[in-house]
């Protein structure tokens, strides 16, 4: 099993040896601070966006962490009680009950004061594919911790849709270097029929091409 050449970030790194990629992350770790307290605290969460797309592919410097966040009302009285409130910022209770109530594109952050880190929280369950990628979840370990990650073909549908909203082309980079490092673990047939259906199948072809 090859891993893709690591690009040292910071003092610590990880990887996962079930996967043939790397993740590096920075010290205090974005896992440390924003994913350990939600994992031990029994929330439901998957990581998604660039920390997926190096798990799965190949390495890059990312100072945030994109988590779907399975979030009701209880969940987010929790969620300020995980996050000291000398150590981080997080959204008052209304907004968090705004941002979840949204059908679609609920957003929240949560920053970590002293590294300027943060967790950008995505809890809108109305995605198509939303369900899905929750049952495909896949549990890795990284360091210490157990961490839950979407699948891959969810990660690739994710960065597709921000591409198409001119999120750039390292989404581009991101989704060629998960197929060139785990292309026998990713699932493209589902992927072009799910692109079909969230009408992404120009920018899943132009991945391809590419």
């Amino acid at each position: 099993m090859r891993f893709a050449p690591s690009i040292p970030t910071g003092r610590t790194s990880a990887s996962n040896g079930s996967w043939r990629g790397f993740t590096c992350v920075e010290t205090p770790d974005l896992f440390a601070l924003f994913v350990r307290p939600l994992h031990r605290a029994g929330l439901r969460y998957m990581i998604s966006g660039s920390l997926a797309s190096v798990h799965y592919g190949e390495p890059r410097l990312t100072l945030d962490v994109d988590l779907v966040a399975h979030l009701g009302e209880r969940e987010a009285a929790e969620l300020a009680g995980l996050f000291a409130a000398a150590e981080f910022y997080v959204p008052p209770t209304e907004v968090l009950a705004v941002e979840i109530a949204r059908p679609t594109r609920g957003h929240f952050n949560v920053i970590h004061f002293a590294s300027g880190q943060k967790a950008d929280f995505y809890p809108s369950r109305r995605h198509p594919y939303w369900q899905w990628a929750f049952e495909h979840r896949r549990l890795a370990r990284i360091g210490d911790d157990e961490v839950w990650f979407a699948p891959p073909e969810y990660v690739i549908l994710w960065k597709l849709e921000f591409f198409r909203e001119g999120g750039g082309d390292k989404h581009l980079r991101d989704i060629r270097g998960m197929l060139l490092v785990n292309a026998e673990n990713i699932d493209r047939s589902m992927i072009g029929t799910a692109c079909a259906e969230l009408g992404l199948s120009e920018q899943w072809e132009r991945v391809q091409e590419g």
